[in-house]
């Protein structure tokens, strides 16, 4: 696969490109990653880049001219190649939006900046928008590293564990089960036993029960589309049940203890 990646701060994808599982990718050939500085597009002496918006307001808008140049002069626009603009107005980034663009054999990214891109940008060369998150950051830079990075690890080969994809958090639409290496006793904290039990139906059933309850904990609304099967669903209602008799026991010991002693500790009622 190959990433264009076009930005004004090059230097910014240094390190995190060239480290670990990104670095790896690289260099079994799975992965392409190139670079290109908007401001070698530029036609004037200050290569200036983005200027103040019509209409009036603050911050500074990226030109049209040098963005489409470098879109036109890199990408074959005619070969259905993505063109996506890191923009908090576009599609949320999910694992499945990861998964969609790695079945891609090459995409472009461009790195918005300062208080947004030309919207002529959007209308000439832009394919799709995509957000990292309901927030802002100063620009698409750490966006694009964040997909680059998602999308690098769902290449084939990339990752030792050929599974490890299908068992991430998000793949299964359920978050991960939790994980244990050695020692087997840590300041008190012991691995469950059934992860040492070598009982290899046993670990799944745990692992799936735990992936569950974690996601009931934690992101309930993923459990509405995420496919489960009867037992699945039997033991969230376990865990339902479970809360709702924590929850009355609780507002049983509340009542046990009576309203708060308005007259304040050492001094009677009156």
């Amino acid at each position: 696969m190959r990433i264009d990646i076009f930005t004004l701060f090059p230097g910014m994808f240094g390190g995190p490109l060239n480290e670990s599982i990104l670095r790896r990718a690289q260099e079994m050939g799975a992965l392409s990653i190139v670079l290109h500085n908007i401001r070698d597009y530029t036609t004037d002496r200050h290569h200036t880049a983005d200027d103040t918006p019509y209409g009036g307001g603050g911050g500074m808008i990226l030109k049209p001219e040098p963005i489409v140049a470098a879109v036109e002069d890199v990408i074959p626009l005619d070969k259905g190649i993505p063109v996506i603009l890191l923009s908090p107005q576009g599609r949320l980034f999910t694992q499945t939006v990861a998964r969609e663009l790695a079945a891609r054999e090459r995409l472009a990214l461009i790195c918005g900046h300062y208080e947004g891109v030309d919207e002529r940008v959007r209308q000439l060369v832009v394919t799709d928008e995509i957000s990292i998150g309901d927030y802002v950051l100063t620009g698409g830079e750490l966006a694009a590293m964040v997909i680059v990075d998602a999308v690098a690890r769902l290449l084939p080969g990339v990752l030792g564990d050929p599974d490890a994809p299908d068992k991430d958090s998000h793949s299964g639409g359920l978050l991960e089960h939790p994980h244990y290496t050695r020692p087997p006793v840590f300041r008190g904290l012991a691995v469950p036993e059934v992860l040492l039990s070598g009982h290899e139906a046993r670990i799944a059933r745990w692992r799936r029960r735990e992936s569950l309850r974690r996601t009931w904990e934690r992101r309930p609304e993923l459990l509405l589309t995420a496919p489960l099967t009867e037992e699945d669903r039997a033991f969230l209602v376990k865990l339902a049940e479970e809360e709702l008799a924590r929850r009355m026991r609780d507002e049983e010991a509340v009542s046990d203890r009576g309203p708060r002693d308005a007259a304040g500790p050492g001094r009677p009622p009156t």
